[in-house]
């Protein structure tokens, strides 16, 4: 072989590899995008009331090994069939305003491109109307002092983290364990420090959502304690950095569910 041939055989190896590192990168830059549009209609599903798209659209399949739910620090929902309960049945209650935005993620993608982790920042707000009669039932410090047309008034602002892992599943990425970190909230007529300080925490535990009239849905019981314990905002707590933001990382067994 001439000099010549040896460099230019040099030259097409060297370009193979800068091409297969240039696809890898292209294929893991398209993975980021298509988890991070995961959530998203995640969120706007969520927003519009349309949680059953969320279950047949972007949970994993029944059946999948290490699906779990946490939205608070009660427990955690390690059955296919519980985790999905939270989002049968939801109604579109009327006078009811759920708008939730995401930002601020950090989305990692396994370098055997297989799964993925996420974390975001949500702010929001959450408001609705509810019929007197249920809102006895109702802690008052959920309440604005007035009402509308007869009715009951909470409007909230919200604040949290979400932290998912995703598994890519015929092709397509689907969420496998969810965890919502509240951080803090707020009644629109008062700070959430003031709030933070009010005796919640027992009532707020199993409280799912109001529903029709306003009526409270509970979540149902949990299947294991909590595995991922948070602190949201406290009066007498310092904030920490929890949950870390997802590492680059290899395989699923080398980082955190």
């Amino acid at each position: 072989m001439t000099t010549t041939e040896t460099s230019l055989e040099q030259r097409i190896d060297a370009l193979e590899g800068r091409l297969a590192a240039a696809e890898l990168a292209a294929t893991r830059a398209q993975d980021r995008g298509d988890v991070e549009n995961v959530f998203s209609r995640y969120m706007h599903y969520h927003n519009a009331f349309e949680d059953e798209r969320i279950i047949d659209e972007l949970w994993v399949a029944k059946g999948t090994e290490g699906v779990r739910a946490q939205y608070n620090d009660t427990g955690v929902y390690t059955d296919w069939e519980a985790v999905m309960a939270y989002h049968r049945g939801r109604p579109h209650p009327i006078g009811k305003l759920i708008l939730h935005y995401t930002t601020t993620p950090v989305i990692e993608v396994s370098a055997d491109g297989t799964t993925a982790k996420g974390l975001w920042l949500m702010a929001g707000i959450e408001s609705g109307i509810t019929d007197p009669a249920e809102a006895e039932n109702i802690p008052s410090i959920f309440f604005a002092p007035r009402e509308v047309d007869g009715r009951k008034v909470w409007a909230h602002w919200v604040w949290c983290k979400y932290g998912l892992d995703f598994v890519k599943q015929d092709g397509q990425w689907r969420i496998l364990t969810f965890r919502c970190f509240e951080v803090a909230r707020a009644p629109f007529d008062e700070d959430w420090i003031s709030f933070a300080a009010h005796e919640r925490a027992t009532y707020e535990k199993t409280l799912a959502y109001f529903g029709e009239d306003g009526k409270p849905v509970f979540l149902p019981p949990v299947d294991g304690p909590g595995v991922t314990p948070h602190q949201p905002y406290a009066i007498d707590t310092a904030q920490q950095l929890f949950p870390e933001p997802p590492q680059p990382y290899s395989e699923f067994e080398d980082t955190f569910a």
